[in-house]
């Protein structure tokens, strides 16, 4: 069965804005990999913009998207929080936050008018981002001996697997980055010359 390991994300953090009857909506998309990442920015967002009125919010994160989460954050129920996830699933994104800051203008705009709103101010944030390709990757340590380093790095080339912290002691150590689509295949020919531990 084939893996799927890539997956669309976006580069660095892009904006956007929506207005409507005198509320103003600031939408900040990030890209980010851990929920504590998010919950490091909506925190300096909430000190950022302390006078608004809301911080909505969505994320998505994992290669399959299977981390999520959404907040109206004090808007009607379904208002916010939704309306933003549907524009990063629309878009097929994921490692992505989108936060939707609402300065409200005095005038209530009604179920759909936030909806609307919400949608909007997302969509223009994913409009001015950049979109790049990722891929979903795993990291093992390599043990092996000075005797079968030949054949160990042979395989490392071959892959074409990028390495990290080599350490050659009284063995030899190495992390390497595996992408999933090449997991399987990487685990049979590194068997016989290595113990192998995922971190």
């Amino acid at each position: 069965m084939e893996v799927r390991d890539t997956y669309k994300s976006i580069g660095e953090r892009a904006g956007g804005l929506f207005k409507d009857r005198g509320s103003r909506f600031i939408s900040l998309a990030y890209p980010v990999e851990s929920e504590s990442e998010v919950k490091e920015i909506l925190s300096g967002l909430r000190n950022e913009y302390h006078d608004a009125r809301h911080h909505c919010y969505a994320y998505r994160i994992g290669h399959l998207g299977e981390v999520y989460r959404s907040s109206d954050d004090g808007e009607p129920s379904g208002t916010a929080g939704r309306p933003i996830l549907g524009q990063i699933d629309s878009a097929g994104l994921s490692d992505v936050l989108i936060v939707v800051v609402r300065y409200f203008g005095g005038i209530k705009l009604g179920v759909p008018g936030l909806i609307n709103a919400y949608r909007e101010a997302a969509l223009d944030a994913i409009g001015h981002a950049s979109i790049v390709e990722k891929t979903a990757t795993r990291r093992y340590r390599l043990s092996f001996g000075y005797g079968s380093m030949n054949d160990v790095m042979k395989m490392i080339k071959e892959m074409d697997l990028p390495q990290r912290d080599q350490d050659f002691g009284l063995d030899c150590e190495m992390t390497v980055i595996v992408r999933l689509s090449l997991e399987e295949d990487f685990l049979r020919r590194a068997e016989p010359f290595c113990r192998i531990r995922e971190i």
